[in-house]
């Protein structure tokens, strides 16, 4: 893709899906790569893959929940490449279950990576970013930031978080003439890792959950959503939304309003560990 060539992007959650798919399509576009994970093996095949097309990358291992090491880790990307451009904040977990029977600390640590990190990340670089004179914040949501379904409370809550904070963010790139673009992404149903390492509240199987979703509700490759995603970045539009999936049930949920509920209740109430 054009318009990439030569800008430094940090891409978290890149040992696999989307993440790694971003950082291909990237490198393959002629960017060079900051990756991070916290899956150590999933991130080094990401590397390899990035040096054998050549592109220049830095890999670390990285847990989007730590502040203070997001924030060591934005100085020293900035410290190595002497510059940032973009950052795509992807890290993300799921967990099912509904809110009487989770306990405290499963809403607490889908918040910390899905929504934490997110902040973290936006946090630690958009100095960096603003001091690039090109920069771009892309912070992956979900289309159950735009939704909710029964059996995803954490996971809800996480992505409509994100969303509200970078459309708050966008705002105030806008209002403040930072030169600072920002962009809120939505994927539906991707084929990924993430409904397969989901986990659940006892008495439901997660093995089972993450079955249904990649049968059902998985009809949009990683690869795919990366190019949807770039495009969008390319033209520097506010919200991304990756699959037909999610451009169809947005448009229930803005014809419906809150009448949405009572038929996703129904129809989707046990099907879906996470959304992308």
């Amino acid at each position: 893709m054009r318009g990439f060539e030569g800008k430094v992007a940090v891409v978290t959650g890149a040992g696999s899906g989307i993440g790694r798919a971003l950082a291909l399509e990237l490198g393959r576009s002629g960017a060079l790569l900051a990756i991070s994970d916290v899956d150590v093996q999933g991130l080094a095949e990401t590397e390899a893959q990035l040096k054998q097309i050549g592109a220049p990358v830095k890999a670390d291992r990285l847990d989007v929940a730590e502040r203070e090491a997001f924030l060591l880790y934005a100085d020293a990307v900035q410290a190595h490449f002497g510059i940032v451009h973009q950052i795509y904040n992807n890290a993300g977990i799921a967990f099912t279950g509904d809110v009487e029977d989770m306990a405290f600390k499963d809403i607490e640590k889908v918040m910390d990576v899905d929504y934490w990190g997110v902040v973290n990340g936006t946090k630690a670089f958009l100095p960096y970013l603003i001091a690039s004179g090109d920069g771009h914040v892309i912070n992956v949501s979900s289309l159950f930031g735009l939704l909710a379904v029964p059996g995803q409370s954490a996971y809800n809550s996480a992505k409509f978080a994100v969303r509200g904070f970078t459309e708050a963010l966008r705002q105030e790139m806008l209002t403040k003439q930072r030169p600072v673009a920002v962009t809120c992404v939505h994927p539906g149903g991707i084929k990924t890792a993430i409904a397969r390492n989901a986990t659940a509240v006892e008495g439901l199987d997660p093995k089972e959950l993450a079955k249904q979703f990649d049968s059902k509700l998985a009809n949009t490759t990683a690869e795919r959503a990366a190019e949807i995603i770039l495009t969008g970045v390319q033209k520097k539009h506010a919200r991304v939304l990756v699959g037909a999936d999610a451009k169809i049930l947005d448009l229930i949920v803005r014809i419906t309003g809150s009448g949405y509920q009572r038929l996703f209740s129904t129809m989707m109430g046990k099907l879906v560990p996470g959304s992308h």
